[in-house]
């Protein structure tokens, strides 16, 4: 085993098991959560950072910010890292192309130095193109993607069908209704006819889930040859609801609302990419005067266990995963 993975539903205490990994297997954290790249958004992604921690910078030939946190736990003895937290500003925008290679360099880098990389997080999607690969080694086209932005589903279903109707007919149902499934699959098709899977990482051992290998990119084979993926949910949809509803009440205690003021006063815009995402949204709403302070609060909510129910979805596709209920 030269990796480990801990994935799953939101709220499900996926951080706590990777620091008794840690611990077990000498490792170091990797963060796999597409909201706690962003710097500045501590409060509502819930980085598990202390108070006043430095953020010590590495030098790469990435363009990002890649460096780490240290990482203690009192009850586990532990002393260690967190990395990829604070890559990017809440301005700027990041894909899961993007994470693939800032992971990569760490795993190599850690490696080499006999420590295990533990990567933890719920974004799926960023470990699907790390373990399995990239439809096609295409970079977003943020231009494209502006354009189609405004776009009905149908409308979107309309363009893919157009430029390649293979492509549509490939989708599952929850995809064909998923906007920016159906954009990225529009950015892909113009730049070519015939779909064709690149695998990131090979040798990977073990069932295969079910997506399709090719060759792997010059640069990257035998990164590794084994990985432990963990995948944590809740047995009881209740207990889901409730630990998802207690994390936000929570997380409005240590200055949610705050945070978002400090940030519009900053100068940073609801449809930055940093703030377009759960929690954000919500408290905006609220503080532009849409929604009363319950409202808002009810809706995050519930846009968090909606989250959950989908990342759960995505996740079951996936043979590799042992699962761990809750």
């Amino acid at each position: 085993m030269n990796f480990i993975i801990i994935t799953g539903q939101t709220a499900t205490g996926k951080t706590k098991l990777a620091i008794q990994m840690a611990k077990k297997y000498n490792g170091e954290i990797i963060n796999c959560d597409s909201r706690q790249v962003y710097k500045k958004l501590d409060i509502i992604t819930g980085k598990d950072i202390k108070k006043n921690s430095k953020f010590k910078s590495q030098s790469s030939k990435l363009n990002f910010d890649i460096g780490y946190y240290p990482l203690s736990s009192k009850i586990y003895y532990l002393k260690s890292k967190i990395w990829l937290y604070d890559i990017v500003d809440p301005k700027q925008r990041f894909s899961s192309y993007d994470w693939t290679q800032c992971t990569l360099y760490l795993i190599k880098k850690l490696l080499k130095q006999k420590i295990t990389p533990i990567i933890v997080g719920g974004s799926y999607f960023y470990l699907k193109h790390l373990l399995y690969g990239f439809d096609y080694e295409v970079p977003p086209n943020f231009k494209l993607r502006e354009k189609l932005d405004n776009k009905s589903v149908k409308e979107l279903q309309k363009i893919l069908k157009g430029i390649n109707v293979q492509s549509f007919n490939q989708l599952n149902n929850s995809d064909k209704n998923n906007p920016r499934r159906l954009i990225r699959k529009i950015e892909i098709s113009k730049c070519f006819r015939k779909e064709a899977r690149i695998p990131v990482l090979n040798d990977l051992g073990g069932a295969q889930p079910d997506f399709s290998r090719g060759s792997t990119p010059s640069g990257v084979k035998n990164t590794v040859s084994s990985f432990l993926l963990i995948g944590l949910k809740y047995k009881d949809k209740n207990k889901l609801r409730q630990a998802i509803k207690t994390r936000v009440e929570k997380r409005l205690k240590q200055g949610a609302i705050e945070e978002v003021k400090s940030l519009l006063k900053k100068g940073y815009k609801k449809t930055d990419p940093g703030l377009k995402t759960i929690g954000y949204q919500q408290i905006i709403s609220y503080l532009e005067g849409k929604v009363n302070k319950e409202e808002a609060i009810k809706q995050w909510i519930t846009a968090e266990v909606q989250y959950a129910k989908r990342q759960l979805t995505f996740m079951k596709k996936d043979k590799n995963i042992q699962w761990k209920e809750i």
